[in-house]
């Protein structure tokens, strides 16, 4: 559709025609008129000035979206006109213009007195803007000041109504004017002068009539309604927000749907995020979970009966009602909803994901697709939900530490929840973000993260919980409402060392009680608090307790120096992002978060296990100049090609070296590299028996994978696989 959406212009006469004439109407969906008297004055000011106002968005409508939209005349009008236009952006500014040119005998919303504007001539004519336009209210009065010519002229007082009027009120008016101070030519020296204004005034009005301009984009009539939904959402008017979710309420009450009412009925169900936006969140599950899409053009379809078309694989376009009546509706409405409360629930776990409180959650705007990416783990096979969680926590982290959800959040959305499910199915097909967060978190900045509402800080904030943070004080982990962001060396300290923002890094932060902060810690060094804290509760108690926050016994020897320096605090900074960062590598990346503590010393264990076994065999090859059997050369090659075809590896093959091959392998293969019949002479000195290597392979290898897979492991094979892992070290000389 070539001309879908035209610029034109209008002057300021013909548009307060088309006002006065019921031209422009208002949808249902639009926000109350909101503006205070004092907004009306300054846009009238504006225009006076001929200032530019900003552009509106109309769309030229038809019966059926007249209907459709529920549409209503603007503020203050009588709905006797014939509608042409519905207002999308500008509802504002046009409801104040009707208000000020055309003075209905009504009050504004949220007041009790009806209001007139009016221009002081003779302020207006010496240039004093700031003061020339006036607002009255109270019935009589304004009353009196539309309709006594008497008190106009004598307080040069021109009411906006007269231009309202249209016609030739205006010279008639300036006729009164001049007249009646010409007869008082003798009485007052002025009267002359007032009379020239009141006529340079007057062609100043009849210019500004003829000669503004306001600016407009109109929609065809033939316009998809999908595709004025993604245009009206992107608009913002004077602080008044325009949303999907109210464009959806007006479409859904022809099918006797109330969306504003089925809101309030979850709102509380919904309320921990405390996300402004978590009415539109709703639709968006809702819109994900049926077509994947959830961008503002998307959520159209949500209207029942309503048809998308789809282009299937042979080029072919088929149409498809994807939500079939209100029932189909309600039923899909209270599945997201229900959705979006176990995503809150799971995220405020401790030991999951810790958002504890609202304050600490990295971005209200990743709800959406975890919600549904959460739902439709639900919906696998029970064998299959472990995996596929550890991948939705994995993803989740990635995406918090890129920053993923910074900007194109329904884009991403879509492409996450699409991603998601084709790796639950295929462990190969990782998303991107993922390689991305593995490769880029050792180089996080976090000493410039000092934003409480950064997400990174907030992330760290819900490490700190996840890690078991335990208050200094009491020893006991904080409740969401007594956590205190407290700074560990104190800020005033930092201003007086010029350490400027330096100081409110997260890297000097700790969730600690309100009692601990602000009565036994307060402004004082550490060098000052934890000697007491050690003498009332124990040296050791208090070292444990810190490291709960990831402070760790180099970083809480720092913080006792004395003298404490600038030098000591940067000292303390670094050694707490190492130990942070680790702790990211832990947790997050090598994905050991829901390991017990033993396990998760054991899986440490056997990586560095295996990571010195790499070195061994690449070495041996290497050295020997021997060549990889093919049967695990061509699986070496094939991942190789997978990591490049994503962007993750940038070394060709003639410069990749023997041990960046070998990351390719697993441990099995490793094992086959080393059992072989070229290779076991080099290797038969070092492991003595081929049958015995054999055995603890397979004994390392039950314990890895039971600890990366299931994530539980047999007493057996725990004791089976210690074993094993005790032979290698004692052989390939490693300690984890």
């Amino acid at each position: 559709m070539k001309h879908a959406q035209k610029p034109d212009h209008v002057s300021l006469g013909t548009l307060l025609q088309r006002i006065r004439e019921g031209q422009y109407v208002i949808p249902d969906f639009q926000r109350e008129f909101e503006w205070k008297p004092s907004d009306i004055r300054e846009l009238m000011a504006s225009i006076f000035q001929d200032y530019f106002i900003g552009s509106l968005l109309l769309w030229r409508g038809t019966k059926e979206n007249f209907s459709n939209l529920s549409c209503e005349p603007i503020y203050g009008q009588s709905g006797e006109g014939t509608p042409v236009q519905i207002v999308l952006d500008g509802q504002q500014r046009l409801t104040a213009m009707n208000y000020a040119f055309h003075a209905p005998q009504m009050p504004p919303p949220s007041r009790s007195n009806r209001f007139v504007f009016s221009i002081d001539v003779e302020r207006f004519m010496a240039g004093d803007f700031e003061n020339a336009f006036r607002q009255d209210w109270g019935e009589n009065w304004c009353e009196r000041i539309l309709t006594d010519s008497v008190l106009q002229y004598g307080n040069h007082w021109f009411p906006l109504a007269i231009i309202g009027k249209g016609g030739f009120e205006i010279f008639k008016w300036a006729e009164g004017y001049e007249e009646y101070w010409s007869k008082r030519e003798g009485e007052d020296e002025l009267a002359s002068a007032h009379a020239e204004n009141g006529i340079k005034f007057i062609e100043q009005v009849r210019e500004l009539i003829e000669q503004y301009q306001i600016s407009y984009v109109e929609l065809d009539r033939d316009l998809p309604i999908d595709k004025v939904c993604d245009i009206f959402t992107q608009i913002n008017s004077k602080g008044v927000r325009l949303d999907a979710f109210d464009l959806l309420n007006a479409l859904l009450k022809p099918k006797d749907i109330q969306l504003k009412h089925l809101y309030r009925e979850v709102a509380d169900r919904l309320s921990f995020a405390e996300a402004e936006r978590m009415n539109i969140y709703v639709l968006q599950v809702m819109s994900i979970l049926v077509q994947e899409y959830c961008s503002p053009k998307y959520l159209y379809y949500l209207v029942p009966g309503v048809a998308r078309t789809f282009r299937d694989a042979d080029g072919k376009r088929r149409d498809e009602v994807l939500v079939v009546d209100e029932k189909d509706f309600e039923t899909r409405w209270n599945a997201a909803v229900t959705a979006l409360e176990k995503a809150q629930s799971l995220l405020r776990h401790p030991q999951e994901f810790g958002v504890t409180s609202p304050r600490f959650l990295p971005y209200p705007s990743i709800l959406p697709a975890f919600a549904a990416i959460n739902s439709r783990i639900s919906a696998l096979p029970g064998e299959r939900q472990l995996q596929a969680r550890r991948k939705l926590n994995h993803w989740y982290w990635a995406s918090i530490f890129t920053n993923r959800y910074s900007s194109s959040v329904e884009t991403r959305s879509t492409r996450d929840f699409i991603d998601l499910n084709t790796w639950f199915d295929d462990d190969a097909a990782a998303p991107v973000v993922i390689a991305d967060f593995n490769n880029q978190f050792r180089h996080l900045d976090l000493e410039k993260e000092t934003r409480s509402s950064s997400s990174i800080y907030r992330a760290i904030f819900n490490l700190f919980v996840i890690g078991g943070a335990r208050d200094w004080l009491s020893g006991t982990f904080p409740g969401a409402n007594e956590i205190d962001d407290h700074h560990i060396v104190p800020a005033a300290w930092g201003k007086a060392n010029g350490l400027g923002k330096l100081i409110d890094t997260v890297l000097n932060r700790a969730p600690l009680s309100s009692e601990t902060n602000r009565h036994w810690i307060n402004d004082k060094l550490p060098n000052s608090y934890l000697p007491k804290l050690m003498e009332s509760s124990g040296e050791q108690a208090v070292r444990a307790n810190l490291e709960t926050h990831f402070i760790s016994t180099q970083a809480f020897d720092i913080l006792l120096r004395d003298p404490f320096t600038k030098e000591d605090f940067e000292a303390f900074i670094a050694e707490r992002k190492r130990t942070i960062l680790g702790a990211i590598e832990n947790l997050l990346v090598k994905e050991r978060l829901d390991l017990s503590p033993s396990l998760r010393e054991l899986d440490q264990e056997i990586e560095a296990t295996e990571l010195r076994l790499r070195e061994i065999v690449a070495a041996a090859i290497d050295t020997n100049d021997l060549i990889m059997p093919e049967h695990i050369a061509a699986k070496v090659r094939d991942r190789i090609q997978k990591e490049r075809r994503k962007g993750l590896l940038t070394v060709s093959d003639e410069n990749i070296s023997t041990i960046e091959e070998l990351q390719y392998c697993d441990l099995r293969e490793l094992e086959d590299l080393i059992v072989s019949k070229p290779t076991w002479p080099i290797f038969a000195c070092r492991f003595d028996s081929k049958e015995q290597l054999i055995a603890r392979f397979a004994q390392l290898a039950e314990l890895r994978n039971a600890i990366r897979h299931t994530r539980s492991v047999s007493q057996l094979a725990q004791k089976d696989g210690e074993a094993a892992l005790m032979w290698f070290q004692s052989k390939i000389k490693v300690h984890a």
